[in-house]
């Protein structure tokens, strides 16, 4: 379960911006989180309170914005929407699309006191 590493590294981000911002205690943590990443938001959730567990992120809520996937088909030369990683084009059917969006992963705002 990678989600736990993820929650380790947001951790991290969250410390080092209270050093920068001098606040003492986080209360909402907005992450982007791609259709695409690849991340089990139940887990995440899940891991992210087992983390923040003592810290400055304590009871913190954790929200998320799900970005939805897009890709580029070459063959069509458009943009079209991307459900899962290695999937065809939807309108040509080609295997040949550029991932474009939706495998967003980072801290998008944080609430603070």
């Amino acid at each position: 379960m990678h989600e736990i590493a993820l929650c380790g590294s947001i951790l991290q981000i969250l410390e080092q911006q209270s050093r920068a911002q001098a606040f003492d205690r986080v209360k909402t943590v907005r992450l982007e989180v791609g259709e695409l990443a690849q991340v089990e938001l139940e887990a995440l959730r899940f891991g992210f309170d087992v983390v923040t567990r003592g810290t400055l992120a304590d009871g913190a809520r954790l929200e998320v914005v799900d970005v939805p996937g897009e890709a580029w088909c070459p063959r069509c030369r458009q943009s079209v929407r991307a459900r899962e990683r290695f999937d065809p084009c939807p309108e040509c059917g080609g295997y040949h699309l550029r991932i474009t969006r939706g495998e967003e992963f980072r801290v998008k705002e944080l609430e603070v006191e």
